[in-house]
Formats: structure tokens, sequence, C-alpha cells
């Protein structure tokens, strides 16, 4: 199943971009204060709808001797309606995210799952939201943008003790209503 999901997006990727007019690679900085380095991609679908698809990926263990690490592997693909035209100015989008995550013994900005800095936490997520922003285009090629949304997220976890050989001490699941998607992002138009 996993399978047959995975070549179902590749595909949905491959065709909107054989036809999409426009091709934009981001970068979202915002992410990077949380320890997310990450990349998107942003199609034309037509001219006032586009798909981007942002992945981020940590697969770094920041201090071998503590085990601290914040790894993870993400995908939040986004479907955005354009108000002016798109790639410029005001938008509304819909998206969806899933992934999956080692986090443990580290402190995130803003104390961000606190709990994270006195176990290791293992497991995944999903989920869907809304989210509005704004583009704007610095000139040909180049662009910023500013983007919130609000959304749900499924989370399932193992809990782990500190320590490169924790046992495990607990497993769980949670129900996050929040912020999920936050960007400010620096772009360059490919295509």
């Amino acid at each position: 199943m996993k399978k047959a999901l995975t070549l179902l997006f590749f595909a949905v990727l491959v065709a909107a971009a054989s036809h999409a007019q426009r091709v934009v690679l981001k970068h979202n900085v915002l992410l990077d204060v949380a320890h997310s380095p990450n990349l998107s991609l942003e199609f034309g679908l037509t001219p006032k709808q586009t798909l981007d698809v942002q992945v981020g990926f940590n697969p770094f263990t920041y201090n071998t001797a503590d085990n601290s690490k914040f790894r993870h592997l993400t995908i939040q693909p986004e479907w955005r309606y354009w108000t002016c035209e798109r790639f410029n100015g005001w938008f509304f989008g819909i998206h969806a995210h899933a992934g999956r995550f080692n986090a443990g013994n580290v402190t995130l900005p803003f104390n961000l799952f606190h709990t994270v800095k006195d176990a290791r936490y293992e497991g995944w997520f999903a989920g869907a939201g809304a989210a509005a922003g704004y583009q704007l285009p610095l000139s040909r090629r180049w662009s910023v943008e500013a983007e919130l949304g609000l959304g749900y997220a499924y989370v399932d976890y193992d809990k782990f003790a500190c320590g490169k050989c924790g046992t495990r001490q607990s497993e769980g699941s949670s129900n996050y209503f929040g912020v999920t998607r936050a960007g400010l992002s620096l772009i360059y138009v490919l295509k």
C-alpha cells in the first residue's frame, strides 16, 4: 500500500511538472531555526493555482556522547489559490503533512516540545490544515514569501529514557491543534 501511494504521489508530481508553466525552488529559513533543513518545489497548475511540495530532512546527531538529535523526515504538500496571479500577491492554501521523527536531548527554540530535553521520542505524525500567505517578487528570478497555517496533527510516539540505548518507557499518541505551517521563504524561479 505504501509503495502504491508513493508511486501515485510521484506520478502526480511528474504530471504537474510537465504541465507547469512556472516552477520555483524555495527554502524556508524559519524551519532552519527549528533544526529542519528543507526545500520546496512549487508548480504552476493554472493561472491562479499552484502545488507546493515541501520536504524537511535532518539525519544528523548533534552530539554522539549524549545522543542529542532532532532527526526527521517530513513532507507537506499544499494546494494554493492565488487572488491575483500565481506567484504574486496573496494566496490561500490547503495542506497535508506527514513524517517520522527521532528526537531527544535537545532544546528547541521558544521552548517548543520542552520534554524533548528530558527524554527521546520516536514516532510518526500526519494531519492537515489551511494557510494564508503573501509572495513579493523582488526581480524576474527572486521572490520572498511569508505564510502562516493552522491545522491538526495526529502524533504517535514511543518514549525512551535518554542515552544511546535507553529503554522504552511508554508509548502514546496525541492530537495537536495549532500552527502547522509557518514560513519565511527565499524563492528562485527555475522556469
